[in-house]
């Protein structure tokens, strides 16, 4: 496949709708996270819950607008993407690892259906890097678009490289990516998410400290 890194077209989440792709139900999805219950609908509408991923047997990773109105605590804050992570109490015989993945290559995403608190898995490729624009995510914030499916609830749930490292967090989807210069419909319902690239560096340092 091509590679495409989109350094000129931004994503907006989806506010309205409840999915985009194919996903089912899955087992695996409850071995590898955590559903988390939210006070008020979360930032994709009308879920009243979302996901996370056990990251040490004191803390969790998940999507900051997750975070926002869950009821653990909040560890850290990312300065500009829509990650944080919160303290949870882990069951873990091993730490998860960590891996970047690349445009192109197959990943797997694990989180909970807000329709209907399920486990839910999904499969897809890596199509390109793209600029979100919004409350949770700033400059320099980039995201990864997959064609993997998601439905609400997924947000914070983590996606899966074939060598089972995590490749990324899960924030949630768009119906359309447009190039900014020509405003021109690029891709269409694709999945989001964070790449570990991108928040390496800060997830050691908050682990750390």
């Amino acid at each position: 496949m091509k590679n495409r890194v989109l350094l000129a077209t931004a994503a907006t989440l989806l506010l309205s709708g409840c999915s985009v792709g194919h996903y089912e139900y899955s087992r695996e999805a409850m071995k590898r996270v955590d559903m988390n219950f939210t006070g008020i609908p979360t930032v994709l509408g009308l879920g009243t819950l979302g996901t996370s991923i056990p990251l040490t047997p004191e803390y969790s990773l998940t999507a900051a607008h997750v975070a926002k109105y869950s009821v653990q605590r909040v560890k850290a804050w990312h300065p500009y993407c829509d990650l944080a992570i919160v303290y949870h109490k882990n069951e873990m015989k091993t730490l998860p690892v960590f891996r970047p993945s690349r445009i192109g290559d197959s990943v797997k995403m694990y989180g909970y259906s807000f329709i209907s608190a399920m486990p839910v898995a999904s499969s897809g490729v890596n199509l390109a890097r793209t600029a979100i624009r919004n409350d949770w995510n700033k400059a320099p914030c980039m995201a990864m678009a997959s064609n993997a499916g998601v439905v609400q609830g997924m947000s914070g749930g983590a996606v899966y490289n074939q060598d089972d490292s995590i490749g990324g967090v899960i924030i949630g989807y768009s119906n359309e990516i447009k190039n900014r210069r020509s405003n021109k419909v690029i891709l269409k319902d694709v999945s989001l998410y964070i790449p570990y690239a991108d928040f390496k560096a800060w997830l050691d340092a908050s682990i750390a400290g």
